[in-house]
């Protein structure tokens, strides 16, 4: 008699694959092709010398970016100067380098400032922004003439009161927020659309003590749409215009912030950044062609004021890191441990960035998902990732890693590492990499906490 038997079940194992890996063009590697070298330097030299994980900057490449884009502006309209975002990337050296290439100082706190001033930037020559401003570090840009955006009535009255302190007129711009994109930055300044900046131009004019001589506007940030530029000079040109004509000033300065993309490509975007990150002379078209038809209807010739940061920095800081370990998923996609976290990358979390090897395999590739030391599940630093072969000490080049990521890496879990520059001097170290002792430097334990050592 036929007896019927029960087929044995297995789980289905489902891997992920890139739209590629089904198509004649499996065998490729599209994310990333080797990378060897930066600027000359062996990226194994530079491990074996400094260790893993390491930053490294590009001087060459950090030096021609701000230059593009400095001449981009200044051919179409000469009065421009670029005052470089510190918060973006505040490491001194990083700063040093702009400022021999005459960047002006943006700075958001008086952190920032103190990094401007210790670099030599004269008061004149530093642009203050943000929403709070402590009493103290006004004081200062009051006493060094420098440029201050306001951002609120209540700092309207600080430096009124500052004013009747010093006996004397305090000169200042207003940052305005406008209906630009979605959503709108509205936690800054004084809003145009319902006559906010208008008005604060009035009560300043009223006091006797403060001069409007400028307007500023950060629309936001990583905009790939030069158009925005393009409202932000026609808008601001128009109030300025209309506050000279209301309160017989004279407005000497336009600062347009910064937020120009960069080439990283956004988790929401479907086309790489390579391809929809607007250049330099599109930016600039974008704003000096309707800044230059306004000019005749100004009372003199403003300044126009640039405030970049990740558009100059992002492509000439790498972060270099190394495979610790490797395993399979639940679901069978390879995972791939690598020496650097989320703490030194944050951008990690908005961005796809290019990640390569240094070792090429060939036709051989995989698709993996790269993730960080640390014990948190969310430690990603890249999903779906085709790649060579990877094995424990491989090594991979993290690519546009300029902006945000040293400013807001922290020591969490494990101690940051050095920041070397490269440039026609050799490698050298800009940052040691931090120790215990460094983080726990501010520390102090009670004595009544100290257990003495059981025998």
């Amino acid at each position: 008699m036929f007896k019927a038997t029960k087929d044995i079940y297995e789980r289905p194992m489902v891997t992920r694959h890139s739209p590629f890996a089904l198509t004649k063009h499996a065998g490729m590697v599209f994310d990333a092709m080797p990378f060897k070298e930066i600027d000359g330097f062996a990226i194994e030299g530079l491990l074996e010398k400094f260790g893993s994980p390491l930053y490294a900057i590009s001087e060459k490449t950090l030096r021609n970016k701000y230059r593009e884009l400095r001449d981009a502006f200044v051919s179409r309209y000469p009065n421009t100067t670029i005052a470089y975002s510190y918060k973006t990337n505040y490491l001194s050296a990083v700063c040093a380098i702009l400022t021999q290439e005459g960047a002006w100082a943006e700075v958001v706190s008086g952190f920032e400032y103190d990094i401007a001033e210790s670099l030599g930037i004269p008061g004149a020559q530093i642009v203050f922004n943000g929403p709070y401003k402590p009493m103290h570090d006004l004081a200062r840009a009051v006493e060094n003439r420098a440029i201050i955006n306001v951002d609120s009535f209540n700092e309207l009255y600080q430096l009124e009161e500052l004013a009747h302190r010093y006996n004397k007129t305090v000169e200042i711009g207003l940052r305005v927020n406008m209906q630009l994109n979605c959503p709108t930055w509205d936690k800054f300044g004084f809003n145009l659309e319902s006559g906010q900046a208008f008005e604060a131009c009035r009560k300043a004019s009223s006091t006797g003590r403060l001069r409007v001589k400028g307007l500023h506007c950060h629309a936001g940030t990583y905009l790939a749409d030069p158009t925005i530029y393009t409202n932000v000079a026609i808008k601001l040109a128009e109030l300025g215009i209309k506050l000279e004509d209301e309160f017989g000033i004279e407005i000497e300065f336009l600062d347009l912030g910064g937020g120009f993309a960069s080439p990283n490509t956004l988790h929401k975007h479907l086309m790489p950044g390579t391809t929809t990150c607007p250049t330099f002379d599109q930016y600039a078209e974008a704003i000096c062609t309707p800044l230059t038809r306004s000019l005749e209807r100004f009372v003199g010739s403003p300044r126009l004021i640039l405030e970049p940061g990740r558009s100059i920095v992002d492509e000439s800081m790498f972060l270099l890191t190394t495979v610790v370990a490797t395993k399979r998923s639940a679901l069978g996609s390879k995972v791939v441990i690598v020496d650097a976290g989320v703490n030194l990358l944050p951008t990690a979390f908005y961005f796809k960035h290019d990640i390569s090897p240094i070792h090429s395999a060939g036709m051989s590739v995989e698709e993996v998902t790269i993730c960080g030391p640390l014990c948190m599940q969310i430690d990603v630093l890249r999903q779906g990732v085709r790649l060579p072969p990877l094995q424990k000490g491989s090594v991979l080049v993290i690519k546009n890693t300029g902006a945000y990521n040293f400013s807001q890496s922290m020591q969490f879990i494990f101690t940051r590492p050095g920041i070397v520059l490269l440039s026609h001097n050799g490698a050298e170290y800009v940052k040691m990499p931090e120790s215990t002792q460094d983080i726990r430097r501010l520390e102090r334990v009670p004595k009544r906490l100290l257990v003495k050592a059981r025998k």
